[in-house]
């Protein structure tokens, strides 16, 4: 049968990219990390700390989700193979249905495992803080802040991420001016660091009048949550902090005391705010972590535009400095301008489905 033939040399083209994989993924070294954990659980004490030993836990169950998707994986290639050479023997065209359907399911997990291979970086792991700033426009741009901070939230929850908000300012009559969030999810950063830049909108304003489009501009920073013991020296004299009132969406939760935090490193410009802990104290230890990673960051780039990059906010949020554009009148259309992957259906990549877009992004620094 020919659609058999097709499907042989289907699988056939898998069997190297499946061998790389294994040892890109380090299967064998993830399994005796697993027994380690599991040895470690056992051990009297392991509850005394409870903030590591939860950590560790989270550590056991990704690793025995991860090696288990992968075994399940090449259970499914050797089920695909005899299927076909069942389907020669019996030449039963119902047979060929479910290999579809089979091959269907295995590339579909294929892809999904190749892009874990591509989070090989060294604070791919870690949990993302990312910022939000409106651009030049008012409160078009503002409402324009507000719907990126909706699609980042509808797309952790879809990849069943948590996500906590560290500091917020409204817009004045719609919107955000700017929003500091906190995703937690294994490989957060490494997928949320593909959105680093400014996004552009062209819609039809619902605050013209005139009904006329409108471009509006919005900033994305991103950075890895580092934790508290980065080897990083700061001098008292290169810290300005100001306090501040707290106040959360809405203007809900309005704090009467300042224990809001802003912290301006002198030297390079960097400022970096808290607001969402319940002490003055604590905002400023995550407002100080904050600017450690993004001190980190700086310290590990070698070239002046990259540092300028990563120099908390965007220069110049407006045109011919954008990431990728969203269309939404005259047609709709979102194109990513560094991958040229696109997707016309907005309404769809709005509400989270932004995986196309890192996935192509991913692919593309992977491959130089």
């Amino acid at each position: 049968m020919v659609e058999l033939d097709q499907f042989k040399t289907i699988m056939n083209a898998y069997e190297e990219p499946l061998a790389e994989m294994r040892d890109s993924l380090d299967v064998a070294g993830k399994e005796r990390r697993i027994e380690e954990l599991e040895r470690k659980i056992e051990e009297p004490g392991f509850w005394d700390n409870p903030e590591e030993s939860q950590e560790l836990m989270k550590e056991l169950k990704n690793l025995k989700e991860l090696v288990e998707t992968i075994h399940n994986l090449y259970s499914s290639y050797e089920d695909i193979g005899l299927l076909i050479e069942m389907g020669y023997e019996d030449e039963d065209p119902e047979m060929v249905k479910e290999l579809e359907e089979e091959i269907h399911t295995f590339e579909e997990v294929f892809e999904k495992l190749k892009i874990q291979t591509l989070l090989s970086g060294e604070y791919d792991s870690c949990n993302a803080i990312m910022t939000i700033h409106a651009g030049a426009g008012g409160t078009e741009s503002c409402d324009w802040a507000g719907m990126l901070y909706r699609m980042y939230s509808r797309w952790a929850e879809r990849k069943g991420f948590t996500l906590q908000v560290l500091d917020f300012l409204d817009g004045d009559i719609a919107g955000i001016k700017a929003v500091t969030f906190e995703v937690n999810g294994e490989n957060a950063y490494g997928y949320l660091k593909s959105e680093k830049g400014v996004h552009r909108l062209v819609r039809i304003s619902p605050f013209n009048a005139a009904g006329k489009r409108q471009t509006s501009f919005a900033s994305c920073d991103v950075l890895p949550d580092l934790k508290d013991d980065i080897d990083i020296e700061i001098a008292d004299d290169d810290l300005k902090i100001d306090t501040y009132r707290a106040s959360g969406a809405g203007g809900q939760h309005v704090n009467k005391t300042s224990s809001a935090i802003r912290i301006t490193h002198l030297p390079t410009g960097i400022v970096v705010q808290c607001q969402n802990e319940r002490s003055q104290h604590h905002n400023k230890e995550k407002a100080m972590q904050m600017l450690k990673a993004k001190l980190q960051l700086m310290k590990e780039q070698e070239q002046a535009e990259k540092v300028s990059d990563i120099r908390g906010e965007v220069k110049d949020i407006g045109f011919g400095n954008q990431i990728r554009s969203y269309v939404m009148q005259p047609y709709t259309l979102v194109k990513d301008h560094r991958t040229n992957e696109e997707n016309s259906n907005v309404n769809a990549v709005m509400d989270g489905d932004i995986d196309s877009f890192i996935n192509a992004y991913l692919k593309k620094i992977a491959n130089g």
